[in-house]
């Protein structure tokens, strides 16, 4: 009996996704398990698997179209099964479908009913996102490769022993200096990730008074503490440091571990760190949960894993969610100081610069320190300067004196 797969919900923000690429043909038979199509959401890239037995009967929607929740994505059913009562009862899918070679339909392009074995443009290369973030990384072009997956699919096995010299570069935007004097531009099409990105920034910036304060530690014990462990065999990052100092003030102060729900404010019992990881399509922020109860080596495990998921696309919706505080980090990014705009549904984001090398005054003595700046930047409905500034205090304490944290 036929049956309608539909377009599911994959994150808790979604409301459409669009698919990337189908890896099966109307007419090609499918089996529980087997991979349908790649699925951009808001969040991440997603493979979207078959939980039906039978003949792909039907695509709703072409690649590179968006699909809302719940519309129509695909009938899977016995061979030569009417399944036009199904696509009757269910609501339909956001795009023109695309029609099986057999229908009898005037005025059908026929490049819709070939989107799944086009390689012509970007949008339609077979490819796992996995590799696609390999090419992107190596500037390879991936018109030029010949998949060995199913269906001339590109896996990372592909292109793991391909030289730029061997390949054409991708085309870039600043690849080739404009010296003609002509005006040129590219428009690109946001992806989910970017609209969500744009949509929940702009909603906290204009909705959430943010409160901006300033703050300076002294990272040299700090310093001397990373190199003390790392010459015992425990290797972190200062943002690892970062995570549990902070994770370690907020059971100190535990009012900016809040959020506004309109009505009232929740004051979460749970730390739920949120670490804004950059990518291409922009931020990501997979969350640390119960930062507090793990040590730094544990952190640092948990991070680098994260960063990896991250940066080849595979991190999940769940990975992202249950947030209580965020923090931001662009110090590797030699950037001294900058403010961040709340992540919600927290109430607090911190913005954490680079570690700079300054005299300083100890003692009425000039010496030479490391100093961070930091700034919190906090929700005024929730979270007072008093407030704010206490938490800040605790956290420079941490960062200056870090073996009192393991106490």
């Amino acid at each position: 009996m036929a049956e309608v797969i539909q377009m599911p919900r994959m994150s808790d923000t979604m409301t459409e996704g669009v698919i990337v690429a189908w890896h099966k043909k109307i007419g090609d038979k499918v089996k529980s398990g087997d991979l349908l199509a790649e699925v951009e959401t808001d969040k991440a890239t997603m493979e979207l698997e078959s939980y039906n037995d039978g003949t792909l009967l039907y695509i709703g929607v072409e690649a590179g179209k968006a699909v809302a929740v719940n519309g129509i994505l695909a009938i899977v059913g016995n061979a030569g099964e009417d399944y036009a009562a199904l696509l009757n009862a269910t609501p339909a899918a956001a795009s023109a479908p695309v029609v099986a070679p057999e229908t009898k339909q005037e005025n059908i392009s026929p490049a819709i009913s070939s989107t799944t074995v086009s390689n012509s443009s970007d949008d339609r290369i077979k490819a796992s996102p996995l590799a696609k973030a390999i090419a992107a990384e190596k500037g390879i072009d991936l018109h030029s490769i010949k998949g060995s997956a199913d269906n001339g699919r590109i896996v990372k096995r592909d292109l793991e022993n391909i030289s730029l010299a061997e390949t054409p570069v991708a085309s870039s935007v600043a690849s080739t200096p404009n010296v003609t004097g002509v005006e040129s531009f590219e428009e690109v099409t946001l992806s989910q990730m970017r609209k969500t990105i744009a949509r929940r920034l702009s909603e906290s910036n204009f909705t959430a008074p943010h409160f901006f304060v300033t703050i300076e530690a002294n990272m040299s014990n700090a310093m001397a503490f990373r190199k003390q462990a790392a010459d015992a065999g425990i290797k972190f990052s200062f943002n690892d440091l970062m995570i549990k100092a902070v994770a370690s003030a907020i059971r100190k102060h535990p009012k900016v571990n809040s959020s506004w729900l309109g009505d009232k404010i929740r004051y979460n019992h749970h730390i739920h760190i949120g670490m804004a990881v950059g990518m291409d399509e922009g931020l990501v922020v997979p969350v640390l949960k119960f930062a507090d109860q793990k040590s730094i080596s544990q952190i640092s495990v948990e991070a680098k894993q994260f960063v990896e998921k991250a940066k080849s696309k595979k991190i999940q919706p769940a990975d992202m969610q249950g947030n209580t505080f965020t923090i931001s980090n662009m110090g590797m990014f030699d950037v001294e100081n900058f403010t961040a705009i709340i992540n919600p549904p927290d109430a607090c984001i911190l913005a954490v610069g680079k570690i700079k090398e300054t005299p300083i005054v100890e003692n009425g003595e000039i010496k030479i320190g490391h100093v961070m700046k930091m700034t919190l930047s906090s929700d005024h409905r929730v979270v007072d300067g008093s407030i704010a500034s206490g938490f800040l205090k605790t956290l420079k304490e941490n960062l200056e004196n870090p073996a009192m944290m393991l106490i």
